[in-house]
């Protein structure tokens, strides 16, 4: 192409970064930051004082905990409650803290950093519409977070460690610890607990399993979510809080009753208990996919279709800036709007009153399938290598990827490659969807041309 005065050919603009917009890709960084904070938690699990037994835990078990740990996942390859000490089970409630705080932070401000890159009108429009975190609140977020977390954690911590110390043969220092715990473990969504069956004890025990599942669906809501509800109890609500909270019940409720019919003559999970019971332990096993690891029955004999259909929960998640994990409630909702408007023959997907961007589809449909191919990907590999049935395997693996923790209890029978495996699933899972949703849109940028449509068939 030769320019109008003749003086050689015509040269497009380079798209250069404006250093003053700071750094390009941040989710460098947070990677960075969380591998380190593994590898932290790693060298300190790897000290003696930190198993109950003889000698120092192996490399890939100190490796293996530290990653569920600060991912706040809650898959183990060892028990929990008599493998670690109380130094090695302080490190791992840490880890957990930490990783939940870290998630809900990082997220929320890769959110702001997001809007700033935007437009003025952008911007002004998404401040009009989340109503919880405005233009000028970036300092604020660290203290939100940690002030909810908190909040939620002692609330729950309360009401388990009375229940632990006037029901149960606990003393009420054992009854503090385990109260704190599980209300840290389940707050940031992780599902470690202190007893070496989980919650099975439990199972019917609605002082126990309301409160655990209550935090765990807070947790998972995100932190946007919590603020912009604490500070507008009657609504408006934002486009952001009105989906996540849409999505969750329905998930909820979904959830619970598909779990609760399809294992209610079950024997060996809510078969073994009276009518109230199978609904409450029913709906625990429901909450419990939104990526927190606790279980009151066992996973490993449920149904094969109730293991897809808890698959399908897990890979889901929760909601976006949150301690959950999985593609995240709004990814979910906006592929599933995509899908409404075509069979509709509708040219646009519209959300409530709003037109979603081609921006936010796109990116929607990259996390998506990016994620289902990673999921792919590992139980191929898994299933070509070990003994156990796909079921088992692909309830493993998505497990490891959304962060969630359930099992059917081969985690620790699998070979330490297959173990290393669910350690990359459990940190690219972790961080992956965020990172990389982040990035897609700090990546936009404007051309000044473009190129003629192509029509492939489709069908």
């Amino acid at each position: 192409m030769v320019a109008p005065s003749g003086r050689g050919p015509l040269r497009l603009p380079r798209f250069r970064r404006d250093p003053r917009k700071g750094p390009r890709r941040p989710g460098r960084r947070i990677v960075a930051a969380f591998a380190l904070g593994v590898a932290a938690g790693t060298l300190l699990l790897l000290l003696p004082n930190a198993r109950s037994g003889p000698g120092a835990a192996s490399p890939l078990e100190a490796l293996f905990t530290a990653t569920s740990a600060l991912c706040v996942t809650g898959l183990t390859v060892v028990d929990t409650a008599t493998y670690w000490s109380g130094f090695g089970q302080v490190i791992i409630l840490v880890l957990i803290q930490v990783g939940g705080f870290g998630v809900m932070t990082l997220a929320t401000m890769l959110g702001l950093l997001i809007s700033r890159r935007l437009g003025l009108n952008s911007r002004l429009l998404a401040a009009q519409e989340t109503k919880s975190i405005r233009l000028g609140d970036v300092g604020s977020v660290l203290l939100g977070v940690a002030r909810i977390s908190l909040t939620v954690e002692a609330v729950t911590a309360v009401v388990l460690t009375l229940r632990f110390a006037t029901a149960y043969d606990n003393s009420w220092s054992e009854a503090l610890w385990l109260g704190v715990f599980h209300a840290v473990s389940a707050f940031n969504n992780a599902g470690f607990s202190l007893f070496s069956d989980n919650l099975i004890g439990f199972a019917t025990d609605p002082w126990i399993c309301l409160p655990i599942a209550f935090a765990v669906i807070i947790g998972g809501l995100g932190f946007p979510v919590i603020l912009e509800l604490l500070r507008r109890r009657r609504g408006p609500w934002g486009v952001h809080t009105r989906l996540t909270v849409t999505m969750t019940l329905i998930l909820l409720v979904g959830g619970t009753l598909f779990v609760t019919i399809a294992e209610w003559n079950n024997p060996d999970t809510l078969g073994a208990f009276h009518p109230a019971g199978r609904a409450l332990a029913g709906f625990f096993q429901a909450v419990m996919p939104r990526t927190a690891g606790f279980n009151s029955v066992d996973p490993g004999a449920m149904n094969t279709g109730t293991l897809l259909g808890v698959d399908v929960l897990m890979f889901i998640g929760g909601g976006s800036a949150s301690t959950a994990g999985g593609i995240k409630v709004g990814t979910f909702a906006v592929l599933l709007l995509v899908i409404v408007a075509e069979l509709r023959g509708d040219p646009d997907a519209n959300l409530y009153d709003r037109r979603l961007p081609t921006a936010t589809i796109r990116q929607a449909l990259s996390v998506a399938l990016l994620s289902v191919a990673a999921v792919v990907i590992s139980t191929l590999g898994l299933a070509m290598t070990s003994p156990y049935t796909l079921d088992q395997i692909l309830y493993e693996v998505v497990s490891a990827f959304a962060t969630v923790g359930l099992t059917t209890g081969i985690t620790p029978d699998l070979y330490p490659a297959q173990q290393l495996v669910l350690v990359l699933l459990m940190f690219a899972g972790r961080l992956g969807p965020v990172t990389f949703a982040s990035a897609l849109v700090l990546r936009e940028r404007q051309r000044l041309f473009r190129r003629p449509e192509g029509r492939p068939l489709i069908g």
